[in-house]
């Protein structure tokens, strides 16, 4: 019989992204309804021990994967403005384009963990901290060039409910994605220039 090399282990970061790719996986093709942490850790060939000490529960584990959405899509976003063009009429296209895009590339993976977080107020806490950071950095960037002064906090939170709602209109094949683009690039240049 040859010799089989030892499995190698994995850090503890490499460990948590498997946990975060199988819970993915899970929620991809059954839903977020047969999402446990035991399923968890069946597809990922660990005990479930190992997925505990990563989460701590259920709801901890919804709450992970909503922040691996939310830092993939800040990503995207950073990397797309900074190749992009500094104006903000530009910018507002490319932070339309990218929030779709996002939404778009997580397919009904993300609806499906929102609905399963339902009234958690942990998801609430960290949905609004993504919110407030989004909004901090749509401001930096689009209201330097803002016609009478920059735009109120009031006027990127609707930004933001747009954003999701024409996202999510995207994702369910309700309008087409460049539809969702250019409505959501209109709304942030209307945000912008009101004063």
């Amino acid at each position: 019989m040859p010799d089989v090399p030892p499995r190698a282990r994995l850090s503890r970061d490499q460990r948590r992204r498997q946990l975060l790719d199988v819970a993915w996986r899970i929620v991809g093709q059954d839903g977020a309804d047969a999402l446990t942490l035991g399923t968890v850790a069946k597809q990922a060939g660990v005990t479930k021990p190992v997925v505990y000490d990563h989460f701590d529960d259920r709801e901890g584990l919804l709450v992970a994967l909503y922040r691996d959405f939310d830092a993939r899509q800040t990503e995207v976003l950073d990397a797309a403005l900074a190749a992009g063009d500094s104006k903000s009429e530009a910018r507002a296209g490319i932070i339309a384009d990218a929030y779709v895009d996002c939404v778009l590339a997580q397919g009904r993976e993300m609806p499906s963990v929102l609905g399963a977080l339902a009234g958690s107020p942990a998801l609430e806490q960290v949905k609004r901290n993504y919110q407030r950071a989004f909004i901090a950095k749509c401001h930096a960037l689009l209201t330097p060039d803002a016609a009478d002064g920059p735009a109120t906090e009031a006027r990127f939170w609707g930004m933001v409910g747009a954003a999701d709602a024409l996202a999510n209109a995207a994702a369910n094949g309700q309008i087409e994605a460049s539809v969702a683009k250019a409505e959501l690039r209109e709304t942030i240049l209307v945000v912008i220039a009101r004063s």
